[in-house]
């Protein structure tokens, strides 16, 4: 018989809650004072790690700990975590602990993020049953605090309110963390229409938020292009056509561009490892190569599995790292194209990742301002609950801005410019709940990137964790 489902809600987290496609490790030590009973404290500790294990947290695990005058507990939970690696430490406080036990474990993995959770007691008998949980996290919260730890303070309480929601965001914030240092991003070009929004700074982001930013240049990627084994070019003409709905016909050569272009990125991808690219798009590729890059950015997204936007956005492209590290999901950008009175209209003049394509993904071909022809994404986006969110720096500090929203399918529109007829631009009109003038006054950028769910928890802890503002 097969094994049923396990939902988000089954475990006290929202069903609009994305659960994890990667497994997040957690180090996992329980403490328990050396008058509390062994086998009350072994377990609370073990029902504690069960609860973890039903997450899908995998544990690298210690015996609980106790104020052992001699210290050899505390000794023997240090040599045992740090045997193996893990993405965040929990802190398991089953009751009452005097600080120094805690701090004689935790601090050897000062710099791991850590969560401190404190366990409730049990009903016998008609009463209540404590171990004083809350005393020993109460004790030690804020001397974790002024001791510099990074790390997340949940507990259970006596009507039942358990915190698994809180562990497992964070867990996930904290892997996610661990990802962007020194994650790579390339960007063919620099700054695409001398925009201002879409600029990084190098030092600061690699130093601040982790990930490493390498600039190649157009010339590297046109030589790959001429360079390609024609008979592979053919391959992945016909592959992408049986991939695609086209909605009307489009040329062989105009497939071939995008492919050639996709492959040539795709080799310089796999040569440096990165995990996000951006292209010079208006000043670039349609520039001198003649044709928009949308189709190139699809196969690049789809097929070799990078996050990918236009312009050299590169606040963009750590956005899309953030949300695909917490979420797995594929991030895809959009833009502003209009306000509603508590909502936006979200578009892409170009393309969307099939991840978030309702149904076939389909293409046209289409000539915008005088370029030659080139493919366009024309599908349904998916619907529902929704983030969307946007990597900011002021004033020397990064910040997050976010909102979530239900998205639903747009009304009728188009965008002005296109040769007739005007083609369906992938869209959402997202209703965030309030008026529009409390999230734009906070607006950071012309690229949102979306994520399906409410990812709203994750991304205040990853802030928290790399000590960033998160505006919502």
């Amino acid at each position: 018989m097969e094994a049923k489902a396990v939902r988000p809600s089954d475990l006290g987290i929202p069903d609009s809650f994305p659960l994890p496609k990667r497994k997040e490790r957690a180090g996992f030590v329980g403490f328990g004072e050396v008058n509390t009973p062994r086998d009350i404290v072994e377990r609370l500790c073990g029902e504690a790690r069960a609860r973890l294990e039903k997450l899908g947290l995998q544990l690298v695990w210690t015996a609980p700990v106790s104020d052992d005058p001699d210290g050899r507990d505390v000794a023997r939970a240090r040599r045992e975590l740090a045997a193996d690696d893990f993405d965040v430490l929990v802190a398991c406080v089953s009751g009452w602990i005097p600080s120094h036990a805690i701090i004689g474990v935790v601090d050897a993995f000062r710099h791991k993020p850590m969560i401190l959770w404190g366990l409730t007691g049990w009903e016998e008998g008609g009463r209540w049953v404590t171990t004083a949980g809350q005393a020993g996290t109460t004790a030690i919260r804020r001397t974790m605090e002024e001791m510099g730890y990074r790390f997340k303070y949940v507990f259970d309480t006596m009507n039942g309110g358990r915190c698994e929601y809180g562990i497992l965001s964070f867990a996930r914030a904290a892997q996610a963390a661990g990802r962007l240092r020194g994650a790579r991003i390339g960007s063919m070009g620099y700054r695409d229409m001398h925009l201002y929004a879409t600029l990084h700074d190098g030092v600061s982001l690699r130093a601040k938020v982790g990930p490493e930013v390498e600039v190649f240049d157009m010339l590297e990627i046109e030589r790959l292009m001429k360079a390609l084994d024609p008979a592979q070019v053919a391959s992945e003409v016909a592959a992408a056509r049986s991939r695609w709905t086209f909605e009307s016909p489009a040329r062989d050569e105009t497939v071939a561009r995008a492919v050639r272009l996709y492959l040539a990125v795709r080799r310089k991808i796999e040569e440096r490892g990165y995990e996000a690219v951006s292209l010079v798009d208006v000043d670039g590729v349609k520039k001198f190569f003649g044709f928009p890059p949308a189709a190139a950015f699809m196969l690049l997204h789809d097929e070799a599995g990078v996050c990918t936007i236009p312009e050299n956005d590169i606040m963009g492209a750590v956005s899309q790292l953030i949300v695909r590290y917490l979420t797995g999901q594929a991030a895809p950008y959009l833009e502003f194209y209009e306000f509603l009175e508590r909502g936006v209209l979200l578009g892409v003049p170009d393309y969307v990742p099939s991840e978030a394509v309702d149904g076939p993904v389909i293409v046209r071909p289409a000539e915008f301002g005088g370029l030659g022809e080139g493919l366009m994404n024309v599908s349904r986006l998916k619907t529902g609950t929704v983030t969307i969110c946007r990597l900011f720096r002021s004033t020397g500090r990064y910040g997050l801005h976010a909102a979530v929203g239900e998205a639903r399918t747009p009304r009728r529109w188009e965008e002005a410019g296109w040769k007739p007829p005007a083609p369906r631009l992938p869209g959402l009109e997202v209703d965030i709940g309030r008026p529009i003038a409390e999230f734009a006054g906070n607006v950071a950028g012309q690229h949102y990137i979306l994520a399906y769910g409410d990812i709203s928890g994750q991304l205040r802890d990853i802030c928290a964790l790399l000590g960033m503002e998160f505006v919502a």
